[in-house]
């Protein structure tokens, strides 16, 4: 069985967008970059939704093709080609570098798929994973807390059928104030 993560880069007031759906503000220094490059190396299966997986295919399949481009971007964009991927959507027709199309019910294609799958998973987009978080399948939350407060957006957190309860597992310091949060779920 797999161990499902949700992380993200967040405001100090908990949001992983602003208002106009910007994540501006969230700009990694090559240390943070280097913890995601990691991060995402180790992950056997990503789950994606529409908006953020059209953000990512934008840029990263190509993004190592410039000659002058930064060691640490060129590794991301390997990486990320490289990991398998579900993209759950009913508009797109198509994905693409190892992704599949899901239009299912995600909390049911997620709780599968993570009873089927050995190793990290990752869920990426608040939206997708409002209610796999809700249905309280998330292992582990990974919230990256940036020194800006952006006043309102999209939330890290959906509203909650009840309370999560949390361990802290670790938290880190990286350049200019930013601070990683790891938690564990305590599934009762």
């Amino acid at each position: 069985m797999g161990r499902l993560i949700y992380g993200f880069n967040v405001s100090v007031d908990g949001y992983i967008a602003d208002a106009e759906g910007s994540i501006d503000f969230s700009d990694p220094s090559e240390e943070l970059h280097q913890y995601w490059n990691d991060f995402e190396r180790e992950t056997a299966l990503a789950f994606y939704g529409r908006r953020l997986y059209d953000l990512m295919s934008a840029y990263w399949p190509t993004a190592d093709e410039p000659a002058d481009v930064p060691p640490l971007i060129a590794d991301f964009a390997q990486i990320w080609r490289e990991m398998p991927k579900v993209v759950f959507s009913h508009t797109l027709e198509s994905v693409g570098w190892n992704s599949r199309l899901e239009r299912g019910d995600p909390v049911e294609v997620v709780a599968r798929l993570k009873a089927e799958t050995d190793g990290r998973l990752e869920i990426a987009g608040a939206t997708l994973a409002a209610p796999v978080v809700q249905a309280g399948l998330v292992d582990e939350y990974r919230m990256v807390v940036t020194p800006t407060a952006v006043g309102g957006g999209t939330p890290f957190f959906p509203s909650l059928p009840s309370w999560i309860s949390l361990r802290l597992v670790e938290n880190r310091t990286f350049p200019g104030g930013i601070v990683l949060l790891r938690y564990e779920a305590k599934h009762d």
